[in-house]
């Protein structure tokens, strides 16, 4: 299921409840102070993120996705990314939250520290930010709604430690940018306030094939917890990816996502030129998280790994 499918199953929600907390040790790791020329070094560079097995979390397990394989559970998530993969930035997304009750986020908090793992980002995926126009609406109720449902989250990121969550803008107008300005300002600063940055992604109909239209809501909006989550593969063609990644990691914050679609029989990605993608990141200067999300065919678990091989060849 690609991400923008699941956006219209939203209907059932998601439940959220706010909660404050403290910023967990992430940001030394994730500001570069690594050595890159080893693979430990590397590997501090990289997340993996829930969506890339989504088809083994319940609530987004696609109908038609049969191969075989243990249903997971978040709680489970970082001890088996570790010692899977040697990764510990992660990514949790939204839908794949069990509960947000505080005893369950005090046990995943527990859970992240006995693997040595932190939460880099996550995308929050939540039925207020996808309803009508979610924090692009013009309706002030329906703005607040969805603005409301992303304090939640901020909260329950500061809980667990997470650096940052991913808030779309929902139907962005790219004529009348006020609305969404005035959502994401009201964001950005409820997050600075608990050390957590709201970064929002080129993905869902905004911002891939028009980037511009991004940056004109950075430039709106002017504050450093509120930037970009680049994503490589979410545009039309290698010309608008260029340009867009090149607009885009000017306002990169925290993570960006290395996502894997489909690789050749050398491990080669095939559906888009995943080194220029890397070569125009680390021109940037770009010293955050590398997230894999993974969505081609196959065995997830295979294709996480083969993201992550080639994530390793260009770091």
């Amino acid at each position: 299921m690609k991400r923008r499918d699941f956006f219209a199953r939203l209907a059932g929600g998601v439940a959220a409840s706010g909660l404050a907390g403290r910023v967990g040790p992430l940001w030394a790791t994730a500001q570069g102070q690594v050595s890159p020329g080893s693979a430990g070094g590397k590997l501090s560079r990289i997340a993996v993120s829930t969506w890339s097995l989504h088809n083994y979390f319940q609530r987004t397990r696609d109908d038609d996705f049969k191969l075989p394989g243990k249903m997971l559970e978040l709680l489970d998530f970082p001890e088996m990314i570790a010692d899977r993969y040697k990764v510990h930035h992660l990514e949790f997304c939204a839908p794949h939250f069990a509960s947000t009750e505080p005893s369950y986020l005090k046990e995943l908090k527990d859970r992240l520290a006995k693997a040595g793992s932190y939460v880099v980002n996550m995308p929050v995926d939540i039925q207020e930010i996808w309803t009508g126009g979610g924090l692009s609406d013009t309706d002030q109720k329906i703005r607040e709604n969805a603005v409301n449902g992303g304090r939640k989250w901020i909260d329950i990121a500061a809980t667990i430690g997470s650096r940052a969550v991913r808030c779309d803008p929902g139907k962005m107008n790219a004529q009348t940018l006020a609305p969404t300005s005035e959502s994401y300002k009201a964001l950005a600063a409820y997050g600075r306030s608990k050390g957590v940055h709201v970064i929002v992604e080129n993905h869902g109909g905004v911002g891939s094939e028009h980037p511009e239209e991004l940056v004109n809501v950075f430039k709106g909006v002017k504050n450093s917890f509120f930037g970009a989550l680049p994503d490589f593969a979410n545009f039309p063609d290698e010309a608008t990816r260029e340009k867009g990644l090149k607009l885009l990691f000017r306002y990169a914050r925290i993570v960006c996502h290395a996502k894997g679609l489909e690789f050749d029989a050398s491990g080669k990605e095939t559906k888009y030129d995943f080194p220029k993608a890397m070569q125009v990141a680390k021109a940037s200067g770009f010293k955050g998280i590398y997230s894999i999300e993974y969505e081609g065919p196959g065995d997830p678990y295979e294709g996480v790994q083969r993201t992550l091989d080639e994530l390793l060849k260009y770091l």
